[in-house]
């Protein structure tokens, strides 16, 4: 049996060894590469797109280095997880740093939570979104399986998702402001939400990636 091959894209952003531990975990025959070769990510079975920190930062590194094709075409062609910066960044434009273009893989932009958010009861809330929060599951998706409606994820972002196609969305959650919590289109899926700190729901997800052949 071949063992299944799976690329992290390191661009410098993204705290990529605690994906790559989690990813070995919950599949312990796979290899787990974290690489910036273009070749060696799109020669891997399934790609893994991670970051953290200021989006102008992330999108620039990615552009420097040429990874912006490679995560074009690995959107094409295999199954492909974002996670946190990396799904914002798979967006047209942030609001962030004044404004930034990123990858354009879909239409829609990262909004900035605000300094005045309050919940439903008009308290206050922090910024950055910081913590567990419930996900509610859009639609069905080989990612979700095994995974209960409204279960728990942990979050740490202080802008937020929003598309233009409501098709898109696989999952939603709810800080001061409704946000996209997770979607997918194709062989694309892109969390806001760190699987490899959540415990078992993260790790259950991410198993699911390890198995999933990249149909919806």
């Amino acid at each position: 049996m071949t063992r299944t091959t799976v690329a992290v894209i390191d661009y410098g952003m993204g705290n990529l060894h605690s994906a790559a531990k989690a990813l070995e975990h919950v599949n312990a025959d796979a290899r787990v590469v974290v690489s910036a070769d273009p070749e060696t990510i799109l020669s891997a079975d399934r790609v893994v797109f991670p970051g953290v920190g200021a989006i102008r930062d992330c999108v620039g590194e990615i552009r420097r280095l040429g990874l912006d094709q490679v995560v074009q075409e690995a959107a094409k062609t295999k199954p492909l997880l974002g996670i946190c910066v990396g799904m914002q960044s798979m967006m047209s434009h942030s609001q962030e740093n004044g404004g930034v273009d990123c990858l354009d893989l879909y239409a829609g932009e990262v909004r900035f939570f605000g300094n005045d958010l309050k919940d439903g009861e008009g308290e206050k809330l922090k910024v950055p979104h910081m913590g567990w929060n419930q996900v509610a599951q859009v639609r069905s998706h080989p990612l979700w399986n095994d995974i209960p409606d409204l279960a728990r994820f942990y979050f740490v972002h202080s802008y937020y998702v929003t598309v233009q196609d409501d098709a898109l969305i696989t999952g939603r959650g709810e800080y001061g402001v409704p946000f996209v919590a997770t979607l997918g289109r194709d062989n694309v899926f892109a969390v806001q939400f760190h699987p490899e700190k959540s415990q078992k729901s993260g790790l259950t997800l991410l198993k699911n990636f390890m198995q999933w052949d990249g149909s919806a």
